[in-house]
């Protein structure tokens, strides 16, 4: 894929456990369109993990339903059930084949993105065919305050060189051996990661000022008696 052009659709793919979807990720969605222009986000709760073989808490119909209520009053905000579980399979959701997918079923003149917290882009490198994902979507990755994004190459698979674009600060241009080309975008200073010892304290009553699920969601969960 090319860099990103001004003509088409600005669609990117936001995959995760979701597990539960906190504000966290709206607040990443919301920059990620802002700085990027984007058209649409799909947010896509993953049916299973390849780096995290124990799996989510709640279930996938569940982390759907949550993820749905946290984006409903969000304009261009959609769920995509990309990631779904394969029926009757244990085989992990890869990206490589979720991105192949998805860009097959876009219409060939819309631009698509990845979209990334800095933990999962640390680990780009272990991927199943890794080197193919960042020529499948341009890349988004949000960063937490003060962070140190220097070792950015170092994350990349091999073969893949790091330049920066002139004129465009936080933003990189990505080449392979083959001189396919993408671009990859820093989101800087958001505090995207909020641990589970957290969200459970909120769901449990015990949580600070800091409102860190959209109420429909903690309805939702308290509900459905879910991380008791």
């Amino acid at each position: 894929m090319s860099p990103a052009s001004a003509g088409g659709t600005r669609v990117a793919f936001f995959g995760g456990s979701f597990d539960p979807p906190h504000m966290g990720h709206v607040a990443v969605a919301h920059a990620a369109m802002q700085a990027l222009h984007l058209d649409r986000i799909l947010f896509a709760p993953v049916g299973l993990q390849p780096l995290k073989p124990t799996g989510p808490s709640a279930s996938f119909e569940d982390r759907v339903a949550m993820t749905r209520l946290a984006i409903a009053a969000e304009p261009g905000f959609e769920i995509s059930l990309a990631d779904a579980p394969k029926p009757g399979s244990t085989t992990p959701n890869f990206t490589v084949d979720t991105l192949t997918g998805l860009r097959e079923s876009l219409p060939q003149e819309t631009t698509l993105f990845l979209l990334l917290g800095a933990d999962s882009f640390r680990t780009l490198h272990q991927w199943h065919r890794a080197a193919e994902v960042p020529f499948l979507a341009n890349l988004i990755v949000a960063s937490r305050p003060n962070e140190n994004l220097s070792d950015l190459a170092a994350s990349l698979p091999p073969g893949i060189t790091l330049d920066p674009v002139h004129g465009e600060p936080n933003r990189y241009r990505l080449v392979n051996g083959a001189g396919e080309q993408s671009l990859l975008t820093i989101l800087p200073n958001l505090h995207y990661d909020i641990s589970a010892t957290q969200l459970r304290n909120q769901v449990h009553g015990k949580t600070g000022r800091k409102q860190l699920l959209d109420p429909a969601v903690l309805a939702y969960i308290h509900q459905h008696h879910l991380y008791e």
